[in-house]
């Protein structure tokens, strides 16, 4: 018998957590001709912005909960338009049978629309037991994340907890994405994405306006939609009914 031990197994990988930006694609209802001419479209606005994007389908809204749904058809014309559809937010068990069989990724997510199970009868206390209230925490602040160095051409910045504040330019090219809000203290010329997480009430702020893309909780606009609307100029930009709204930064 060897009096060797045995070497230390190597780890040929490690798990960590990411934050990853996804785009969800809302379905409603699915034809074959109308979507690719819909996501035709939509990706003739912001070229650079859908291109290898990873897409998740939503079907929360779908018209037929029942219904089969063709996801080779979705994903075959997705990847027609170099769109990587890579998971599906199931509204029920058959959209999840649905989507396991097309090896897509099974997202958390759309089981209100699921009928709800009959609560379960509760017994009466005998005697009602007070017990001291729990001292509140205030809870601790999201972290902001301060660069101070030029954004430049290739280099995406973000902020997956809180607020991003960038002393400095961002270049074309260049792509800044925040879970909260988004401070440009000078010219915004790539892409800005606010509210990456889903958060509504978060904002963009920046010196001027000349962005390649900018998008709250997933709404997005293009330089066409821009141009007209303080474009070169101190602006914030909200959701405001479903719609970016670009308004100017009052001067003190």
């Amino acid at each position: 018998m060897s009096d060797t031990a045995n070497p230390e197994v190597k780890q040929s990988f490690q798990l960590k957590s990411a934050n990853i930006s996804l785009t969800a694609l809302e379905l409603y209802y699915f034809d074959e001709h109308e979507f690719e001419a819909n996501l035709r479209d939509k990706i003739s606005q912001a070229p650079g912005f859908f291109k290898d994007i990873p897409l998740v389908i939503s079907l929360d809204k779908y018209e037929g909960l029942d219904s089969e749904i063709d996801f080779f058809k979705i994903i075959g014309t997705c990847r027609r338009h170099n769109i990587q559809v890579i998971g599906v937010r199931a509204a029920n068990d058959n959209q999840r049978r649905l989507a396991k069989g097309a090896s897509l990724a099974v997202m958390p997510g759309g089981s209100v629309r699921e009928k709800a199970a009959a609560p379960e009868p509760v017994a009466e206390a005998a005697e009602p037991v007070t017990e001291a209230p729990a001292p509140t925490l205030a809870p601790e602040p999201a972290p902001t994340k301060i660069v101070t160095q030029t954004v430049r051409s290739g280099q995406q910045v973000h902020a997956p907890e809180g607020d991003l504040i960038i002393l400095a330019p961002v270049q074309a090219g260049a792509e800044v994405l925040a879970a909260g809000n988004i401070h440009v203290y000078g010219a915004l010329r790539g892409r800005a994405l606010a509210g990456i997480h889903g958060a509504e009430s978060a904002r963009i702020f920046c010196q001027s306006l000349e962005a390649e893309l900018v998008s709250v909780a997933g709404h997005y606009k293009i330089p066409e939609d821009l141009q007209n609307n303080g474009w070169k100029s101190a602006v914030q930009i909200q959701l405001k009914d479903d719609v970016l709204v670009v308004s100017p930064l009052e001067k003190g």
